[in-house]
């Protein structure tokens, strides 16, 4: 059997097949990897209340919105 090449996967590709081969720890690495490398993280500290939320407004509005970045969902 060949081995796979995780880095020419989709991060949509990845999650499928990581999900399929929960044991494949090398698989797991290269998934993680790739969220770091491709993720639209919003960094922002931990929070003490609801109202420190609104420090954040691109973080709430995708809560607004109702959905995930569309290129972003997995």
């Amino acid at each position: 059997m060949s081995k796979l090449n995780f880095q020419a996967m989709s991060q949509k590709e990845l999650h499928s097949y990581v999900l399929a081969h929960q044991d494949d720890q090398e698989a797991f690495y290269a998934y993680v990897d790739k969220l770091h490398e491709e993720g639209h993280w919003i960094e922002m500290p931990p929070v003490e209340s609801v109202e420190d939320l609104e420090k954040y407004p691109e973080f709430t509005a995708r809560f607004r919105n109702g959905s995930e970045p569309k290129d972003q969902a997995v």
